[in-house]
């Protein structure tokens, strides 16, 4: 039988087990809480320093945007004209200086619903569906030499004034502004590819396609021409 002493000494080391069985649950509860903390603070700091990196490439952007796009930029202006799909006329396209940089063959149109944009050779640059195709309310431009692309309704942001230019090689452009009047932009991202507008040229059925140096040119004064047709359909 246990003696007094030895049933205090269990009794006392069950106590200090207990005791520190409920010490390692808190210190375990309070090194969980700590971990919890710094996995917040660590989330906080990263969404930080994501919000600050995003700010500074718009900014990057903006900037570029002016060197390019602003008076004296880099950016290449032509001369385009308005529903071609209803004239169906031949016609140069030209850049700010009067110089012919590419034709329209709107013979192609009337007799197969096709618009052709060629060289100066005449070599073809772009195919373009015609009337009928816009009815599913999209327009694709068949590249040459190229990825071609498809200027369309965005589903998901459904609004009038908004486009969306998808390109076989997986960009997705943004097509945004007054559609109807020419006045808007074309972006991949934060990083503007093309501002239409109808300020650089006084001809009332003219706008003008200002390009940043490096874009496929022939490619986005087709999809404006897409954007004109589809504009007018939505409208109607």
């Amino acid at each position: 039988m246990a003696t007094k002493e030895e049933k205090q000494a269990e009794k006392e080391a069950k106590q200090a087990q207990k005791q520190a069985e409920k010490e390692a649950k808190r210190e375990e509860k309070e090194a969980k809480k700590e971990e919890k903390q710094a996995e917040k603070e660590a989330a906080k700091e990263a969404k930080q320093e994501a919000k600050a990196a995003d700010k500074a490439d718009k900014e990057a952007h903006k900037q570029e945007d002016r060197e390019q796009f602003g008076k004296g930029g880099t950016a290449t202006i032509y001369k385009m004209k308005e529903k071609f799909f209803a004239i169906g006329d031949d016609f140069w396209i030209e850049d700010d200086k009067g110089r012919r940089c590419y034709r329209v063959n709107g013979k192609a149109l009337r007799m197969t619903d096709r618009l052709v944009f060629e060289d100066l050779d005449g070599q073809e640059l772009v195919e373009m569906d015609g009337k009928v195709i816009t009815i599913k309310g999209q327009i694709r431009l068949d590249r040459t030499g190229g990825d071609s692309a498809v200027v369309k309704k965005d589903l998901i942001n459904i609004v009038r004034d908004h486009l969306i230019m998808q390109v076989d090689n997986g960009d997705e452009y943004d097509i945004r502004g007054n559609l109807l009047d020419h006045e808007y932009e074309i972006k991949l991202g934060y990083d503007k590819v093309a501002e239409i507008s109808k300020r650089w040229f006084r001809i009332g059925d003219t706008y003008g396609v200002q390009l940043e140096p490096g874009a496929d040119d022939i490619l986005f004064l087709a999809a404006t021409v897409a954007v004109d047709q589809l504009a007018h359909d939505m409208l109607s």
